[in-house]
C-alpha cells in the first residue's frame, strides 16, 4: 500500500476495459513482449500480488471447471486454454491465436457483443494483473525506454523491480517520442487501465464513492469482472452532478475526483481507452468517424462534431456530453486542446496564477479567457491552438449543459421557458432571449452566468462558434455579406448592417439580437472594436487586461467612456484615436437599431419604456417615443436620453434606419456631406433643406421632421447650433433650454438692435448666421413653433385636417382662413406674419415658390427687401405664375394691415396717427385693422393730404388694388354679394386686370348696400386723384396721353385734369374708347357727388380742386367773386353818400 501511495500520478484511473489499435506484425518490441509474457514463471491466475493492487474478488477460488494454465518453459499461450478457447475460436481470427495480447485485446473489445465465459473472464483478469506486476515487463521496458527513461527525472529515480517504472511511464507517455517505446506503453496501457480495480490505489481512494453512488459491485461475483467502464462513467456522472449542485448531489472525496480527472486526462490520446464511451459509440463512430483515425484525440472531436445529429445514438450522446463536461472541468481531458496549447499556456502564464485556485485555473474556461485574452492584445497564439480553442468554444456554445453556472443558475428559466430546446445551441439562445427581456424577467444570477458564458466562447471573433445564429443566419451571409472572408469577425456588423433590410430573414434577426444584447454589455466581447480601441481605453478609461474586470470601471461602462470622448473638439483635448472613433461610431449605429442594444438606456429607462413605450414594437420607435416623450421621463432617464440625442445632432448617421431611408436623398443631394469623415450636424442639416425634393420618401420625411420636433425640446440638441451659440445663450439668455425658446430670444435681440441702429450687435455673427437657419428651418413646419402649434390645433383640426405639415401648408392653409380662426390663435398667426413681412426669408412659402424668381430678379436685393423686389417685378412676362400667384397672396396680406407692410408702416409714420387716429383708437391691441387704416390712407391721397414719402406708398397700393380687388379689403369685404351677383364672370377670371372694379362702376346705380356703395365712390373719388388709380380708362387713353398730356406730371390728378380739358377742347380728336370711357366717368362722377355730397368746406375744396372741371368751376366762382367785389363797390357808394347827406342835415 505504501509502495502505491509513493506514486501520486499512477494513472488515478483510466476509464474500465481499454482497447488500441490492432498492431501487426513481428517488430521486435511486439516479440519481446510476447515473449515475456508466454514464459511467465508463474502461474498466471494465481502469481504473487501486492495486497493493494488485487481486489478481494481476486482472492477468491477460481470458478469451478476452469482449467489452470500448465507450467511450461516455453511460452504459455491464452489460446490453449480450455475455458477461453471456444470464445477465442468464436470471436478472434486465427492469425492472432498466438499473440497473448492479440487474444486479450479482441476479446476485450468484443465482450459487449456477445457474453464471454465467466471463467474466461476471470482467467484474462488474473493475467493482466499479474503482467502489471511482472519484473520482466519492466526489464523490458528498460530496454526499450532506456533513452526515455535517462530525460524522464521521475521515472529513472523509481526502484527498479516494484512495478513503478512502467506506471510512470504511462503517466509521461505523451512526452514520448521514441516509436518503439511508445508503442510498448501503448499496449501496456490497455493492459493496465482495462479495468480500474487494476490501478494502483483507486479502490483506495474510490471505494467508499463507489459504494454511496452505487457505481456497482466490486466483487467479481457480483458483476463481470471484465467490465467496469460503467462504473467510472457512474462516478464521471456523480462529479458532474456535483458541480452543477444538482439535488441529492453526493460530494465526492477530493482524492477521488483528482484520480476520477486523471483517469479522464490519460484516456483522452485514444477513445478506446475511454471504455464506456466506446461501447456507447462503437456504432457512431463507424457511422460518422468511419475514416477518422485513432489517436490524439481524433475520433472524439469527430464524434462531438456529429453530437446533435438526428442519427446519433441517445447513449453515445449522453457519453459524449459527460466527457464534454469533465473538459470543462479541466482541459487536460482533452488530449488535442491540452497538447495543442501547451506551450502557448506556458508562455502567456496561463497556468501559474498563484491567486487562484487549481481547480479553477485547470478549467477550460480560465485557459479560453487567458488565451483568447492573448489574442485580442495582438499577441502570437498558434495557429494550432486556436483551431483547437474554436472548436471548444463552438462546444460551449451548442451545449449550454457544459457550462455548470448555466445549469445551477438558470435552472428555472429553462424549466420555464426553454426546456426542451437543448440541442444546437437553441437554448442558450432561448436563455439570452429571456436575457433580453422578450420573455420575462431573468435571475441577476442567471444574467451573469450568460454574460461569462459569452465572454469566454467570444462568439464576436467568429460567428461560426454559434451554430444556431450560423445556420439561421446563412442565407443572409451569403447574398448580403459574401464580399467579407469567412469567419472574419466584420461578418457580425455586416449583418447588424441589413438589420430590417429586405435581405434579412426573420431567424436570423432574432439570433443575432440576442447575441448582440450580450456582446453590447461588454465592449471586450467586440474585437475589432477592442483592437483598435485597448490603448485609448486605457489612456482615457484606465481599463485593464482583456479577462479582467474592475468594480470602478465595470466592462459596460468602458464604451460610455469612449463614446465620450470620440465627439470631443481639438480644444477640449483627450480625444480618441482616428481607427478607434470609426469603431465607436459603427457601434453606436449598431446600437440605435435596437434600444436593448444600449445597456445603460435600458437600466436607466426600462420603467418608462415599460409606462410610455410598451406599444412601441417596430424597429427604432422605442427611442423615438423616449425622446417624444423626454419631459416626461425620470431624471436619469431623461439625461440618458438627451445625451443619446445631443450625439445625434452631431453624428446623425448614428441614426442607422434613418440614414437607410434617407439614402436617396443623400446620394442626390448630400453625397458630399456624407463623405465627411467628420459630420458636425451637415448632413441633417442638408437632409432638413432638402426635405421635400422627389427623391424624398414618406419614412425618411417622417424621421428627418421627428428629429426636428426633438431639437425644438432643448437647444443642445442642434449641434451646429449649440457650437455656434453656446456663449451668447450664456451671456444673452441664461437659464433658457428650450431651443424655440433660445431662438426667440436671440432673435428678439438681434431685432432690437437692428432697430435701434446699434453701434455693435450683441449677438456674435456665427450666431446669426447660424440662428437664421434655424429660424428657417422652424418656419417649414407649424409643429417646430409648439406656442403656435399649441394655440392653433382646434383650428387645424377644424380646418386644415386634410393638410400636411410640411412645407409650411399648415401654416398657409390657417392664413387663407385667417378670418374663420379662433381669438387665440389669430392673434398668433398675425404675429408670425409681421415677423414674416419685416424679414420675408422666414416666409417658407413664398421662399419655396418663388426661389427660381429670386435668384432671378432679386440677387442683388437684402432678404428683407425680397418681397418688395417681387412685387415690383410681378407683372414682368419672364414672372412664374405660382410665384406671381404667392405675391398676390402676401399683397393681400399686408393690405389688410399697415402693420404687415412693413416700408407703408415707416413711410405713413407720422400720417397715420395724424389722419387714422379714431381707427386705430376704437381697435384693440391684438386685433387686425381689416384694411381700415390703408382705406382711410386712400381717401387722404384723394384729398392731396399725405406727405410725400406716404403718397408715393399709397400711390403704388391704390395701382396695385385697382388692378385686383382683392387687394382691397374693405372692398372685398364689404361688396362681396354684389360681386359675386353682380360681376361673376370678372371675379372667376384667373388674371385680374381691373375688370371687377370697372364692373362695380358700371353697376354703381344697382347696389343696394351702402357700405359697399360707399366703397365704390370712394374708388371713384380715388380715381380722380391719378388716372394710374383706374387702370381701364388709363389703357384706353394711353395713346392720347402720350399725345396730348406727355409734359404733364403723373399725380395729383394733373393728367386726368388734361384728358378732361382735352375732352372739351374741339380742336382736339381723342381715341373712341377714351372719348367714351372718360363720358362715363364724368357721369359717375356726377352721380358720386349726388349721392355723396361733400362733408364740409375742406372736402368740398378738394373736391373742386380735383375735378376734371377745375378750371371752369374756378373760373365761374372767380366771376362770381368779380360780380360780388363789383357790386360791393357800387353799394358802398351808395351808401356813403346817404350817410354824409344825412350828417348834413
Amino acid at each position: 500500500m505504501a509502495d502505491c501511495i509513493r506514486v501520486p500520478l499512477l494513472l488515478l484511473l483510466m476509464c474500465i476495459l481499454s482497447a488500441v489499435h490492432h498492431t501487426r506484425g513481428d517488430n521486435s518490441v511486439v516479440s519481446r513482449l510476447t515473449g515475456n509474457a508466454d514464459n511467465l514463471q508463474q502461474n498466471p491466475a494465481g502469481g504473487p500480488v501486492p495486497a493493494a493492487v488485487i481486489p478481494v474478488a481476486a482472492e477468491r477460488s477460481l470458478v469451478a471447471g476452469a482449467s489452470l494454465p500448465r507450467r511450461r518453459s516455453a511460452g504459455w499461450k491464452l489460446a490453449e486454454e480450455a475455458v477461453c478457447k471456444e470464445d477465442l475460436t468464436r470471436l478472434c481470427p486465427k492469425h492472432s491465436w498466438n499473440n497473448n495480447l492479440a487474444v486479450l485485446e479482441c476479446l476485450q473489445d468484443k465482450k459487449e457483443e456477445t457474453e464471454i465465459a465467466a471463467e474466461c473472464n476471470h482467467l484474462l483478469w488474473n493475467y493482466k494483473l499479474n503482467l502489471t506486476t511482472d519484473p520482466k515487463f519492466e526489464s523490458v521496458a528498460v530496454e526499450v525506454c532506456k533513452t526515455i527513461i535517462s530525460e524522464i527525472k521521475e521515472c529513472a529515480a523509481e526502484e527498479l523491480g516494484k512495478g513503478f517504472l512502467v506506471s510512470c511511464l504511462v503517466d509521461h507517455r505523451s512526452n514520448i517520442s521514441d516509436y518503439q517505446c511508445n508503442q510498448y506503453i501503448t499496449k501496456m496501457t490497455s493492459i493496465v487501465f482495462s479495468d480500474y480495480r487494476l490501478i494502483c490505489g483507486f479502490m483506495d481512494q474510490c471505494r467508499e464513492d463507489i459504494n454511496t453512488l452505487r457505481c456497482g459491485s466490486i466483487s467479481t461475483g457480483e458483476k463481470d469482472v471484465h467490465s467496469q467502464g460503467e462504473v467510472i462513467a457512474c462516478l464521471e456522472k456523480g462529479l458532474v452532478r456535483e458541480a452543477e449542485e444538482q439535488a441529492g448531489a453526493h460530494t465526492i472525496k477530493e482524492d477521488c475526483k483528482k484520480a476520477i480527472m486523471r483517469v479522464a486526462e490519460l484516456s483522452s490520446d485514444d477513445f478506446h481507452l475511454d471504455r464506456y464511451l466506446y461501447f456507447a459509440c462503437r456504432e457512431d463512430r463507424e457511422r460518422f468517424c468511419e475514416n477518422t483515425l485513432a489517436g490524439e484525440g481524433r475520433v472524439y472531436k469527430c464524434l462531438f462534431n456529429h453530437k446533435f445529429e438526428e442519427a446519433m445514438t441517445e447513449r453515445c450522446r449522453e457519453a459524449l456530453t459527460t466527457r464534454q463536461k469533465l473538459i470543462a472541468q479541466d482541459y487536460k481531458v482533452s488530449y488535442s486542446l491540452a497538447k495543442a496549447c501547451k506551450s502557448d499556456l506556458r508562455k502567456y502564464r496561463c497556468s501559474v496564477d498563484t491567486n487562484m485556485p487549481r481547480a479553477r485555473e485547470a478549467r477550460l474556461s480560465y485557459l479560453l479567457l487567458c488565451l483568447e485574452s492573448a489574442v485580442h492584445r495582438g499577441r502570437v497564439v498558434s495557429g494550432e491552438c486556436q483551431g483547437e480553442m474554436m472548436d471548444y468554444r463552438r462546444m460551449l456554445m451548442e451545449d449550454f449543459s457544459l457550462s455548470p453556472e448555466i445549469v445551477l443558475q438558470c435552472r428555472s428559466e429553462i424549466e420555464g421557458h426553454c426546456s426542451g430546446l437543448h440541442r444546437k445551441g437553441r437554448t442558450l439562445h432561448c436563455l439570452m432571449r429571456v436575457g433580453r427581456g422578450d420573455m420575462g424577467a431573468i435571475d441577476p444570477n442567471c444574467q451573469r452566468a450568460l454574460q461569462t458564458l459569452i465572454q469566454e466562447a467570444d462568439p464576436g471573433a467568429d460567428y461560426r462558434i454559434d451554430r444556431a445564429l450560423n445556420e439561421a443566419c446563412e442565407s443572409v451571409i451569403q447574398t448580403a455579406c459574401k464580399h467579407i472572408r469567412n469567419g472574419d469577425p466584420m461578418i457580425l456588423s455586416c449583418l447588424m448592417e441589413h438589420l430590417y433590410t429586405e435581405k434579412m430573414v426573420e431567424d436570423c434577426e432574432h439570433r443575432l439580437l440576442e447575441l448582440q444584447y450580450f456582446i453590447a454589455r461588454d465592449w471586450k466581447l467586440d474585437p475589432v472594436l477592442y483592437k483598435k480601441c485597448q490603448g485609448d481605453a486605457a489612456r482615457l478609461c484606465h481599463t485593464h487586461g482583456w479577462n479582467e474586470t474592475s468594480e470602478m470601471m465595470p466592462p459596460g461602462a468602458i464604451f460610455s467612456c469612449l463614446y465620450r470622448h470620440a465627439y470631443r473638439s481639438v480644444e477640449q483635448g483627450r480625444r480618441l484615436s482616428r481607427d478607434c472613433k470609426v469603431e465607436v461610431q459603427r457601434i453606436l449605429h449598431q446600437r440605435a437599431l435596437d434600444v436593448k442594444l444600449d445597456p445603460e438606456l435600458q437600466k436607466r429607462c426600462l420603467t418608462d419604456l415599460g409606462k410610455w413605450c410598451s406599444e412601441k414594437t417596430e424597429a427604432g420607435q422605442e427611442l423615438e417615443c423616449l425622446q417624444d416623450h423626454l419631459e416626461d421621463l425620470v431624471s436619469s432617464c431623461r439625461d440618458v436620453v438627451g445625451n443619446l440625442t445631443e450625439l445625434e445632432s452631431e453624428d446623425i448617421q448614428i441614426e442607422a434606419l434613418l440614414m437607410r431611408a434617407c439614402e436617396p436623398v443623400i446620394q442626390a443631394h448630400c453625397h458630399e456631406v456624407a463623405d465627411n469623415q467628420i459630420d458636425t450636424g451637415d448632413l441633417m442639416e442638408c437632409l432638413v433643406q432638402n426635405k421635400h425634393q422627389k427623391e424624398m420618401n414618406e419614412k425618411c420625411a417622417v424621421g428627418v421632421t421627428h428629429f426636428q420636433l426633438i431639437q425644438i425640446k432643448d437647444f443642445r440638441f442642434s449641434y451646429k447650433f449649440k457650437t455656434a451659440c453656446k456663449e451668447d445663450v450664456l451671456k444673452l439668455c441664461p437659464n433658457i433650454k428650450k431651443k424655440v425658446d433660445v431662438v426667440i430670444c436671440l432673435s428678439t435681440t438681434v431685432r432690437n438692435d437692428t432697430l435701434q441702429e446699434a453701434k455693435e450687435q450683441r449677438v456674435s455673427v456665427k450666431c446669426r448666421k447660424q440662428l437664421r437657419v434655424e429660424e428657417v428651418e422652424m418656419s417649414e413646419d407649424i409643429r417646430l413653433e409648439p406656442e403656435l402649434y399649441d394655440s392653433c390645433k382646434q383650428d387645424i383640426t377644424r380646418l386644415c385636417q386634410n393638410v400636411a405639415y410640411g412645407n409650411a401648408q399648415v401654416i398657409e392653409c390657417l392664413k387663407e382662413n385667417k378670418r374663420q380662426l379662433t381669438s387665440r390663435c389669430h392673434q398668433r398667426i398675425f404675429k408670425l406674419q409681421e415677423v414674416e413681412m419685416v424679414d420675408p426669408e422666414l416666409d417658407y412659402q413664398l421662399m419655396r415658390v418663388c426661389k427660381h424668381m429670386i435668384r432671378r430678379f432679386c440677387t442683388e436685393s437684402e432678404g428683407k427687401n425680397v418681397l418688395q423686389c417681387l412685387k415690383q417685378n410681378k407683372n414682368g412676362e419672364l414672372m412664374d405664375p405660382k410665384c406671381k400667384q404667392m405675391i398676390t397672396k402676401r399683397q393681400i396680406t399686408q393690405n389688410t394691415d399697415y402693420r404687415l407692410n412693413p416700408v407703408l408702416r415707416k413711410a405713413c409714420k407720422a400720417d397715420i396717427p395724424k389722419f387714422c387716429q379714431p381707427i386705430l383708437n376704437k381697435a384693440t391691441a391684438d386685433s387686425e385693422l381689416e384694411g381700415q387704416v390703408i382705406s382711410c390712407l386712400k381717401l387722404k391721397y384723394a384729398d392731396q393730404r399725405l406727405s410725400t414719402d406716404c403718397e408715393d406708398q399709397i400711390r403704388v397700393i391704390l395701382q396695385e388694388s385697382a388692378l385686383d380687388y382683392r387687394l382691397d379689403l374693405q372692398l372685398q369685404i364689404h361688396c362681396t354679394q354684389e360681386i359675386s351677383s353682380l360681376c361673376p364672370e370678372e371675379a372667376a377670371a384667373q388674371e385680374q386686370t381691373g375688370q371687377v372694379e370697372e364692373c362695380l362702376k358700371v353697376n354703381l346705380l344697382k347696389i343696394k348696400q351702402d357700405p359697399c356703395k360707399k366703397e365704390v365712390l370712394n374708388m371713384l373719388k380715388e380715381s380722380k386723384a391719378d388716372i394710374f388709380v383706374d387702370p381701364v380708362l388709363h389703357t384706353a387713353c394711353a395713346l392720347d396721353i402720350k399725345h396730348h398730356c406727355a409734359a404733364i406730371p403723373p399725380g395729383r390728378g394733373r393728367q386726368m385734369s388734361c384728358l378732361m380739358e382735352s375732352l372739351q377742347d374741339k380742336r382736339i380728336r381723342l381715341q373712341p374708347e377714351c372719348k367714351k370711357r372718360l363720358q362715363d366717368r364724368i357721369d359717375m362722377w356726377s352721380y358720386a357727388a349726388k349721392v355723396a355730397p361733400a362733408e364740409g368746406f375742406s372736402d368740398l375744396a378738394m373736391q373742386v380742386m380735383t375735378s376734371p372741371s377745375k378750371n371752369y368751376i374756378l373760373t365761374m366762382i372767380g366771376a362770381g367773386v368779380a360780380v360780388l367785389f363789383l357790386m360791393g363797390l357800387l353799394c358802398g357808394r351808395f351808401t356813403k353818400r346817404v350817410t354824409q347827406e344825412l350828417k348834413d342835415r
